[in-house]
């Protein structure tokens, strides 16, 4: 006797019912079809056959060559991607992990995520997992230049595509921002600012840099030196000072409470490398009430930046936003052409902006 109970209806999904009735359609007919045929056939909307099948094809369980027929293909196993993250501490590694879920779990793609803990040790032995657990391709958000080689030549002999993000690994497709194009912005603003707040007349430079990530990454402070340059042509090269800060809170604040102890200058320009850096800096500066004494242009956008920007006085002028949202969408689009043996570029840079605070304005209008 069957248990069969009309009102078990109300647990169906219509839409899911309707997307079985085309898939289940095209694998009886064996053919490829027209949408106007797969409408008659299944006497569903017309729009709702054309958005089922749109789907199913972004899905990979449809194709639509030139000739504009559909016809069901084959459907591989799932992919799966493996994404090393800089650290799960760091605000900016953060978006781009949720970035990157989004747009993975929009493409039916399953993502195993490692914390790399902002250790090249640990990313290393994160690669070696990622070879365990035969994943199709990594994405690899790591900084230290001297692991990156170890780490792409243990997913290379395993045959994984890399992803390198930000910071460049042998033989990987590049991901991230143009770190020299990037800095060069920022230090147009600082320089621009100095001209008006210090007619000109600058007493240090600080860059706080990433010594461990490598010479494409530092190039963002020397694309912000180079920038400041540009404006003001009259500081002397001992005045440019690199600290490396490590892109770190902790020791930026260190760093730059030293400094300041040390050196009573009250026209200083600090690029940072990152924002979790820059507010380093500037607690340190607000401890010893010398947080009016140097303006400071940073990157990533992150919320407690975006904060900080907007309180009144902030040192902090500026933030180059890598427009973080991208990241998984880009990533992904990359990382399927990759596996599908397209021509990929070497090099895939964001676009990025300059998001000014109202400190920014006040020092031009001062």
């Amino acid at each position: 006797m069957s248990n069969f109970n009309p009102s078990r209806r109300t647990y169906l999904i219509p839409i899911l019912s309707k997307t079985l009735d085309v898939l289940e359609m095209l694998e009886e007919q064996k053919r490829p079809m027209t949408l106007e045929e797969i409408h008659k056939r299944t006497n569903i909307s017309k729009t709702t056959v054309f958005r089922i099948l749109r789907t199913l094809v972004h899905r990979g369980y449809v194709s639509r060559p030139e000739d504009g027929r559909y016809r069901l293909v084959s459907r591989p196993k799932k992919l799966r991607f493996g994404f090393g993250g800089q650290s799960g501490q760091l605000p900016f590694s953060i978006a781009v992990a949720e970035s990157l879920k989004s747009a993975t779990s929009a493409a039916g793609i399953d993502l195993l995520i490692l914390d790399n803990q902002y250790d090249g040790e640990i990313a290393r032995k994160n690669a070696d997992r990622f070879v365990e657990e035969r994943v199709d391709l990594v994405i690899e958000f790591q900084t230290d230049r001297y692991v990156a080689p170890i780490i792409a030549n243990t997913l290379a002999a395993a045959g994984i595509p890399l992803i390198a993000v930000d910071t460049p690994h042998p033989n990987a497709v590049y991901f991230g921002v143009d770190n020299y194009r990037a800095g060069l912005d920022a230090g147009d603003l600082l320089g621009e600012i100095a001209l008006k707040r210090y007619k000109g007349e600058v007493d240090f430079v600080i860059g706080l840099d990433v010594f461990k990530a490598g010479s494409m990454v530092q190039s963002r402070i020397t694309g912000a030196f180079e920038g400041i340059r540009e404006r003001l042509d009259s500081i002397p090269q001992e005045k440019f000072i690199r600290f490396d800060g490590g892109g770190l809170r902790d020791e930026s604040y260190e760093l730059m409470r030293d400094f300041l102890k040390k050196n009573p200058a009250r026209r200083i320009l600090v690029a940072a490398h990152n924002d979790t850096g820059a507010l380093g800096a500037i607690e340190a500066a607000r401890e010893l009430g010398r947080d009016q004494h140097f303006c400071i242009v940073s990157h990533d956008c992150i919320e407690e930046a975006m904060v900080e920007m907007a309180r009144k006085g902030s040192p902090l002028v500026a933030s180059i936003s890598h427009e973080v949202a991208s990241y998984g969408p880009a990533l992904v689009q990359i990382g399927l052409s990759v596996l599908k043996g397209e021509n990929v570029p070497p090099y895939n840079y964001v676009e990025h902006k300059v998001i000014k605070g109202p400190s920014y304005r006040a020092n031009l209008s001062s």
